[in-house]
């Protein structure tokens, strides 16, 4: 599956392959890298986007269509 990885990095927001070392792209702001990252993985054929905080933490997490969302019945936010 097409996943991909928000994190931060020294230059800004980093989009990246779960697992890899390499920003795949960077972005001054955390939303752009989240935009850019949705986009990649709807045009891979969908999958998940995770995206962490300031603090290194997951926040956040979104299925991107077409993929299957593991949770559909607790996932109200999107």
């Amino acid at each position: 599956m097409p996943n991909r990885h928000v994190t931060k990095h020294p230059r800004g927001w980093a989009v990246k392959v779960p697992g890899g070392e390499r920003a795949s792209s960077v972005h001054p702001t955390q939303r752009e890298a989240e935009r850019a990252a949705k986009q990649t993985v709807h045009n891979l054929g969908g999958g998940e986007v995770r995206i962490r905080g300031r603090d290194g933490r997951w926040r956040d997490s979104d299925t991107v269509p077409p993929g299957n969302d593991p949770n559909p019945p607790r996932d109200k936010k999107h």
